[in-house]
């Protein structure tokens, strides 16, 4: 505790600013022909001491090898035949030797006590001996059994193979699976085979071929559950990476769209795909996300929800820092805005950066109706927004401070609802709210129709009970009641939690000091906002800094008048069209 409220302190206390800044997206003019990275030395430098800290631990780390060196120095010369000196590869390096592979293989997997990873010996050709490697469950089975097997052990298929190694020849004229990858290092060949890959190793053969057969159990594509629409698209994304992907490509279909894999965790390796459409996004915010996602150090990342924990600018803000999205056409609007796009395999949501606080009000709907009811819809989630805010907060101050801003007849219908209640007018606030947060973590918490009717009886029957039983009034019923539907309104999750976390702070301010309060506790949440910045981006923009505002912030203009991208994100190019209707058809 006295930590945080030294972190606290020393955050509104005022500081001589730093001389160095974190990464900031300027509002220079982008530089045809030109790639720019930002804190390319900075990332440089990163990188090379993240390796020179792998390679310390690489040394300090004892592996057994499979066979000794000097066996393998005398089993290598005597196979020689008058070479003078030979020497032997690195663990890391592929053995030529099929049966000191099979062994390796054995001790990095811990085999026979690791029963889910197969090795499957046979002949090439009936003389050459291999075997094939994978994990049994994350492969199909089917491909393995029929496609490549059946035509590595027919002796037909290598009529007119050489005697040396066979595996260019086996990829040029003998397997016809779609991905086929040559590697010599054990530590490339590792997580590929714990990501569904067969392995193929052959003897005398100082590499290793790389199948792509990936095969394991999935969620077929469903509809979203937390972004659903009337009118749109259907399809949500599932917890397969590729299929994601898939995903974007089919209502993006450019060869701009660039997809980077980067893998994220020194335990699990998951994969973690970034988007962007090159010539549409700016160079220095896929520079940053890239270095932020390489700069990632920890052993497990279980989704992109952790991911946007070890991402994020600032972790003491309360609003979020990037736009989560479980719908496909959404993220790729995000993509064609500018924005970089995260995918993190095993997880339906995607991540989009950077984010400002206008577009957490957007939905993928709105691009479907009409401006003018988007436009209506739009200020519609904004007024409950600040329903959710300020409501229960403003009724505090008003009944305890300022009464005579209200009017008589109100005011005398509060206070004898209020004769029966026990307790101060905040506290009554207060139970009522938690009790309401209650209902509504239990509703969550409970799957299927269940719960829902458990957050609509429980809500009902709680304050019609609270009401007779004289522990609150009736009036604050219905309070509670227009906050948690102002609260609904908004479509962002984490937002909203973020709006329903500031309501208590609005609260207690209002019970310090009325409307006073509430006005202090107003202007320390803007500056928050206005200091808060998304991957350079600031969080309020284009308001605050103030820029050119884009057709579609909160008043949205008819498609044909949105000729331009959103200024905040400094896009290369920001003209959508080059049509001077700005691309009306008439």
């Amino acid at each position: 505790m006295p930590n945080l409220l030294t972190k606290i302190v020393g955050f509104l206390k005022y500081s001589r600013p730093n001389n160095e800044e974190g990464f900031e997206l300027l509002e220079d003019k982008y530089e045809q022909g030109k790639t720019t990275q930002m804190d390319s030395s900075e990332y440089e430098d990163d990188k090379s001491q993240n390796q020179q800290k792998d390679n310390t631990h690489s040394k300090s780390t004892k592996i057994r090898k499979p066979i000794k060196v000097e066996d393998w120095k005398s089993k290598q010369n005597s196979n020689a035949k008058g070479k003078s000196s030979i020497q032997p590869p690195s663990v890391s390096n592929v053995f030529k030797d099929v049966a000191t592979n099979k062994q390796y293989i054995e001790e990095i997997f811990s085999m026979p006590r690791n029963q889910d990873v197969v090795i499957r010996e046979f002949k090439i050709a009936r003389k050459t001996k291999a075997f094939l490697v994978f994990v049994d469950g994350m492969v199909d089975k089917t491909s393995v059994n029929q496609f490549i097997l059946p035509q590595l052990m027919d002796p037909d298929n290598f009529a007119d193979a050489s005697n040396s190694c066979p595996i260019d020849y086996i990829i040029d004229n003998v397997l016809s699976i779609t991905q086929l990858t040559k590697a010599s290092d054990f530590n490339e060949i590792k997580p590929q085979i714990l990501n569904g890959l067969s392995v193929l190793f052959i003897d005398e053969c100082s590499e290793a071929l790389m199948m792509e057969t990936r095969g394991f159990e999935k969620r077929n594509i469903d509809r979203p559950i937390a972004e659903q629409v009337v009118k749109g698209s259907q399809e949500g994304f599932t917890e397969n990476l590729r299929t994601n992907i898939t995903l974007l490509r089919r209502i993006i279909k450019n060869e701009k769209l660039i997809t980077e894999i980067i893998p994220t965790g020194k335990l699990n390796k998951v994969n973690s795909a970034i988007l962007y459409i090159e010539g549409i996004t700016n160079p220095k915010i896929v520079e940053e996300v890239r270095r932020r996602i390489k700069k990632i150090d920890t052993d497990f990342i279980a989704g992109s929800g952790m991911l946007e924990q070890l991402i994020e600018d600032n972790y003491l803000m309360p609003f979020p820092q990037v736009v989560s999205t479980e719908r496909p056409d959404r993220a790729a609007s995000f993509l064609v805005e500018g924005q970089v796009v995260i995918i993190t395999e095993g997880d339906p949501f995607a991540m989009a950066a950077p984010v400002t606080f206008y577009r957490l009000f957007h939905t993928s709907e709105d691009s479907m109706l009409r401006w003018q009811y988007g436009t209506f819809l739009r200020i519609i989630r904004f007024i409950g927004v600040m329903s959710a805010l300020l409501i229960p907060g403003l009724y505090v101050a008003l009944v305890l401070y300022h009464h005579e801003m209200v009017p008589s007849p109100f005011l005398e219908s509060i206070v004898k609802s209020r004769e029966a209640v026990p307790f101060p007018t905040i506290i009554e606030l207060l139970l009522m709210e938690l009790a309401f947060e209650l209902v509504r973590e239990g509703g969550v918490r409970i799957p299927g129709v269940i719960g829902q009717t458990l957050g609509i009886v429980g809500a009902l029957i709680l304050g019609q009970v609270a009401v007779q039983a004289g522990l609150v009034s009736p009036i604050l019923i219905v309070i509670i009641a227009l906050t948690g539907l102002g609260s609904f309104t908004m479509p962002n999750f984490s937002m909203a939690l973020a709006i329903r976390i500031l309501r208590f702070l609005f609260v207690f301010a209002a019970g310090i000091a009325g409307f006073y309060g509430i006005s202090l506790a107003f202007i320390v949440v803007a500056a928050l906002a206005c200091h808060m910045k998304s991957f350079g981006v600031p969080f309020l923009a284009p308001v605050a800094p103030s820029a050119k505002i884009n057709p579609d912030t909160i008043i949205r203009q008819p498609l044909f008048n949105q000729s331009m991208r959103s200024d905040p994100f400094n896009t290369p190019n920001r003209k959508r069209n080059d049509k001077d209707n700005g691309g009306d058809a008439k």
